[in-house]
Protein backbone atom coordinates (compact mmCIF):
# COMPACT_ATOMS: atom_id res chain seq x y z
CA UNK A 1 0.00 0.00 0.00
CA UNK A 2 1.54 3.47 -1.03
CA UNK A 3 2.52 5.40 1.83
CA UNK A 4 0.03 8.61 3.19
CA UNK A 5 0.88 12.24 2.02
CA UNK A 6 1.86 14.49 5.28
CA UNK A 7 3.95 17.13 3.46
CA UNK A 8 4.60 18.97 0.66
CA UNK A 9 8.05 20.82 0.32
CA UNK A 10 7.82 23.82 -2.04
CA UNK A 11 11.40 24.64 -3.85
CA UNK A 12 11.04 28.58 -4.90
CA UNK A 13 12.74 30.25 -7.62
CA UNK A 14 9.99 29.49 -10.71
CA UNK A 15 7.80 27.39 -8.44
CA UNK A 16 6.64 29.87 -6.26
CA UNK A 17 6.54 32.68 -8.48
CA UNK A 18 8.09 33.23 -11.75
CA UNK A 19 11.63 35.34 -10.20
CA UNK A 20 14.08 34.52 -12.72
CA UNK A 21 13.48 36.37 -16.23
CA UNK A 22 11.41 39.81 -14.47
CA UNK A 23 12.93 39.76 -10.77
CA UNK A 24 16.39 38.18 -10.74
CA UNK A 25 17.75 38.81 -14.38
CA UNK A 26 17.32 42.22 -14.00
CA UNK A 27 18.65 43.10 -10.52
CA UNK A 28 21.69 41.23 -12.01
CA UNK A 29 22.16 43.54 -14.71
CA UNK A 30 21.32 46.90 -12.08
CA UNK A 31 24.06 45.11 -10.44
CA UNK A 32 26.65 45.11 -13.12
CA UNK A 33 25.65 48.66 -13.98
CA UNK A 34 26.74 49.71 -10.51
CA UNK A 35 29.63 47.58 -10.58
CA UNK A 36 30.66 49.64 -13.88
CA UNK A 37 30.82 46.33 -15.89
CA UNK A 38 29.76 46.17 -19.55
CA UNK A 39 27.18 43.13 -18.93
CA UNK A 40 24.01 42.52 -19.45
CA UNK A 41 22.35 39.32 -19.36
CA UNK A 42 19.35 38.79 -21.54
CA UNK A 43 16.36 36.31 -21.65
CA UNK A 44 17.36 33.78 -23.64
CA UNK A 45 21.34 34.16 -22.42
CA UNK A 46 20.37 33.65 -18.93
CA UNK A 47 17.91 31.01 -19.43
CA UNK A 48 21.52 28.97 -20.77
CA UNK A 49 23.01 30.51 -17.51
CA UNK A 50 20.24 28.61 -15.23
CA UNK A 51 22.34 25.57 -15.68
CA UNK A 52 24.60 26.90 -13.21
CA UNK A 53 22.88 26.88 -9.65
CA UNK A 54 23.97 30.08 -7.35
CA UNK A 55 23.50 33.66 -8.50
CA UNK A 56 27.54 33.65 -7.62
CA UNK A 57 28.20 30.60 -9.58
CA UNK A 58 26.16 32.42 -12.05
CA UNK A 59 28.55 35.48 -12.35
CA UNK A 60 31.97 33.77 -11.96
CA UNK A 61 31.43 31.60 -14.80
CA UNK A 62 30.35 34.55 -16.93
CA UNK A 63 33.29 36.85 -16.19
CA UNK A 64 35.36 34.15 -16.65
CA UNK A 65 34.16 33.16 -20.09
CA UNK A 66 34.75 36.98 -20.57
CA UNK A 67 38.42 36.74 -19.43
CA UNK A 68 38.08 38.07 -16.53
CA UNK A 69 40.74 35.34 -14.74
CA UNK A 70 41.61 35.74 -11.35
CA UNK A 71 39.74 38.38 -10.57
CA UNK A 72 36.75 37.10 -11.56
CA UNK A 73 35.61 35.57 -7.53
CA UNK A 74 36.43 38.83 -6.02
CA UNK A 75 34.42 40.92 -8.29
CA UNK A 76 31.50 38.37 -8.16
CA UNK A 77 31.23 38.31 -4.80
CA UNK A 78 31.00 42.26 -5.05
CA UNK A 79 28.42 41.83 -7.58
CA UNK A 80 26.28 39.26 -5.79
CA UNK A 81 25.94 41.25 -2.88
CA UNK A 82 24.74 44.20 -4.51
CA UNK A 83 22.80 41.60 -6.61
CA UNK A 84 20.84 40.58 -3.60
CA UNK A 85 20.19 44.07 -1.92
CA UNK A 86 18.47 45.16 -5.28
CA UNK A 87 16.38 41.70 -5.38
CA UNK A 88 15.05 42.29 -1.85
CA UNK A 89 14.21 45.54 -2.92
CA UNK A 90 11.74 44.20 -5.84
CA UNK A 91 10.56 41.39 -3.21
CA UNK A 92 9.55 44.37 -0.51
CA UNK A 93 7.90 46.67 -3.17
CA UNK A 94 5.41 43.73 -3.82
CA UNK A 95 6.69 43.50 -7.52
CA UNK A 96 7.03 39.92 -7.61
CA UNK A 97 3.43 38.04 -7.47
CA UNK A 98 2.75 34.15 -6.75
CA UNK A 99 2.22 32.00 -10.09
CA UNK A 100 -1.65 31.66 -10.41
CA UNK A 101 -3.42 28.97 -8.67
CA UNK A 102 -0.45 28.66 -5.81
CA UNK A 103 -2.90 30.58 -2.91
CA UNK A 104 -5.40 27.79 -3.53
CA UNK A 105 -3.45 25.18 -3.65
CA UNK A 106 -1.27 26.59 -0.04
CA UNK A 107 -4.68 27.23 1.47
CA UNK A 108 -5.82 23.75 0.55
CA UNK A 109 -3.28 21.99 1.60
CA UNK A 110 -3.21 23.70 4.89
CA UNK A 111 -7.00 23.05 5.24
CA UNK A 112 -6.51 19.20 4.60
CA UNK A 113 -3.89 19.23 7.03
CA UNK A 114 -1.11 18.44 5.25
CA UNK A 115 2.16 20.24 6.27
CA UNK A 116 4.30 23.24 4.44
CA UNK A 117 7.84 23.37 4.07
CA UNK A 118 10.52 25.08 1.70
CA UNK A 119 13.38 23.34 0.20
CA UNK A 120 15.68 26.12 -1.76
CA UNK A 121 19.37 26.78 -2.37
CA UNK A 122 18.43 30.79 -2.23
CA UNK A 123 20.02 32.50 0.44
CA UNK A 124 18.03 33.35 3.44
CA UNK A 125 18.55 37.43 3.14
CA UNK A 126 15.65 37.38 0.08
CA UNK A 127 13.69 34.08 0.58
CA UNK A 128 12.55 34.68 3.89
CA UNK A 129 10.74 38.32 2.49
CA UNK A 130 9.58 36.42 -0.39
CA UNK A 131 7.86 34.10 1.65
CA UNK A 132 6.12 36.37 3.94
CA UNK A 133 4.83 38.23 1.36
CA UNK A 134 3.71 35.14 -1.42
CA UNK A 135 2.57 32.70 1.84
CA UNK A 136 1.98 34.80 4.53
CA UNK A 137 -1.48 33.44 5.20
CA UNK A 138 -0.47 30.01 6.03
CA UNK A 139 3.33 29.85 6.67
CA UNK A 140 5.54 27.07 6.04
CA UNK A 141 6.72 24.93 9.30
CA UNK A 142 10.38 24.78 8.19
CA UNK A 143 12.62 26.49 5.65
CA UNK A 144 15.74 25.64 4.67
CA UNK A 145 18.09 27.56 2.39
CA UNK A 146 21.56 28.04 0.38
CA UNK A 147 22.55 29.48 3.97
CA UNK A 148 21.33 25.87 5.87
CA UNK A 149 23.67 23.79 3.47
CA UNK A 150 27.00 22.93 1.79
CA UNK A 151 25.63 21.72 -1.24
CA UNK A 152 23.62 23.36 -3.83
CA UNK A 153 20.90 21.92 -6.14
CA UNK A 154 21.17 18.70 -7.49
CA UNK A 155 22.42 17.54 -4.61
CA UNK A 156 19.73 16.25 -2.04
CA UNK A 157 21.04 17.93 1.01
CA UNK A 158 18.42 20.76 1.11
CA UNK A 159 15.88 18.25 0.71
CA UNK A 160 17.11 15.47 3.03
CA UNK A 161 17.88 18.26 5.73
CA UNK A 162 13.56 19.74 5.26
CA UNK A 163 12.98 16.00 5.96
CA UNK A 164 14.74 15.78 8.70
CA UNK A 165 13.14 19.04 10.16
CA UNK A 166 9.84 17.75 9.73
CA UNK A 167 10.67 14.51 11.29
CA UNK A 168 9.33 12.53 8.10
CA UNK A 169 10.86 10.02 5.57
CA UNK A 170 10.67 10.92 1.90
CA UNK A 171 7.73 8.56 0.97
CA UNK A 172 5.41 10.65 3.15
CA UNK A 173 5.98 13.96 1.70
CA UNK A 174 6.36 15.28 -1.60
CA UNK A 175 8.46 17.82 -3.74
CA UNK A 176 7.33 20.86 -6.03
CA UNK A 177 10.03 21.68 -8.32
CA UNK A 178 10.26 23.92 -11.39
CA UNK A 179 13.12 22.52 -13.21
CA UNK A 180 15.38 19.18 -14.32
CA UNK A 181 18.19 20.33 -11.59
CA UNK A 182 15.55 20.39 -9.08
CA UNK A 183 13.38 17.05 -9.57
CA UNK A 184 17.13 15.47 -9.85
CA UNK A 185 17.59 17.02 -6.07
CA UNK A 186 14.01 15.74 -4.87
CA UNK A 187 14.74 12.24 -6.45
CA UNK A 188 17.63 12.23 -5.11
CA UNK A 189 16.62 12.51 -1.77
CA UNK A 190 13.96 9.83 -2.49
CA UNK A 191 10.93 12.56 -2.88
CA UNK A 192 8.15 11.85 -5.14
CA UNK A 193 7.73 15.29 -7.25
CA UNK A 194 5.16 17.72 -8.88
CA UNK A 195 7.08 19.91 -11.66
CA UNK A 196 5.32 22.86 -12.27
CA UNK A 197 7.60 24.07 -15.28
CA UNK A 198 7.92 27.99 -16.28
CA UNK A 199 8.96 29.74 -19.99
CA UNK A 200 12.75 28.75 -19.22
CA UNK A 201 11.83 24.90 -18.30
CA UNK A 202 9.07 23.62 -20.21
CA UNK A 203 11.16 21.64 -22.89
CA UNK A 204 13.66 20.09 -19.80
CA UNK A 205 13.72 16.45 -19.05
CA UNK A 206 11.27 15.25 -16.50
CA UNK A 207 11.50 11.62 -16.30
CA UNK A 208 10.69 10.14 -13.21
CA UNK A 209 8.80 13.09 -11.86
CA UNK A 210 5.30 12.34 -9.99
CA UNK A 211 3.70 14.77 -12.75
CA UNK A 212 5.11 17.46 -15.26
CA UNK A 213 2.35 20.51 -15.29
CA UNK A 214 2.31 23.52 -16.74
CA UNK A 215 0.56 25.25 -13.86
CA UNK A 216 -1.03 25.25 -10.81
CA UNK A 217 -4.45 26.04 -12.60
CA UNK A 218 -6.33 24.84 -15.60
CA UNK A 219 -8.76 22.53 -16.48
CA UNK A 220 -7.56 19.82 -13.77
CA UNK A 221 -5.56 22.31 -10.90
CA UNK A 222 -3.23 20.94 -8.65
CA UNK A 223 -4.70 21.23 -5.22
CA UNK A 224 -5.05 18.57 -2.00
CA UNK A 225 -6.67 15.85 -3.80
CA UNK A 226 -4.54 15.92 -6.79
CA UNK A 227 -1.16 15.81 -4.85
CA UNK A 228 -2.59 12.90 -2.60
CA UNK A 229 -3.00 11.05 -5.88
CA UNK A 230 0.22 11.69 -7.50
CA UNK A 231 1.76 10.75 -4.49
CA UNK A 232 0.39 7.71 -4.36
CA UNK A 233 0.31 6.88 -7.97
CA UNK A 234 4.17 7.30 -8.36
CA UNK A 235 4.40 5.29 -4.36
CA UNK A 236 2.47 2.65 -5.98
CA UNK A 237 4.51 2.48 -9.14
CA UNK A 238 8.19 2.69 -7.01
CA UNK A 239 7.02 0.08 -4.90
CA UNK A 240 5.48 -2.01 -7.82
CA UNK A 241 9.45 -1.69 -9.70
CA UNK A 242 11.16 -2.57 -6.56
CA UNK A 243 9.18 -5.97 -5.58
CA UNK A 244 9.89 -6.90 -9.70
CA UNK A 245 13.45 -6.22 -9.03
CA UNK A 246 13.73 -8.96 -5.92
CA UNK A 247 12.18 -10.99 -8.13
CA UNK A 248 8.54 -11.19 -7.18
CA UNK A 249 5.90 -11.25 -9.64
CA UNK A 250 3.23 -7.96 -10.21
Amino acid sequence: MAPQLRAVIFDVDGTLADTERDGHRPAFNAAFAEHGLDVEWGVAEYGHLLAITGGRRRIVADLRARGFGDEADELAARVHRTKTDLFIECVTSGAIVARPGLPELVADLAAAGIRLAVATTGRRSWVEPLIDRLLGAHPPEVVVTGDDVAELKPDPEVYLRALAELGLPASEALAVEDSAVGLRAATAAGLATVVVTNGYTAEQDFAGAAAALPGYDGPEPLRAPRCRALHGQWWSAALRHAHQERGGTA
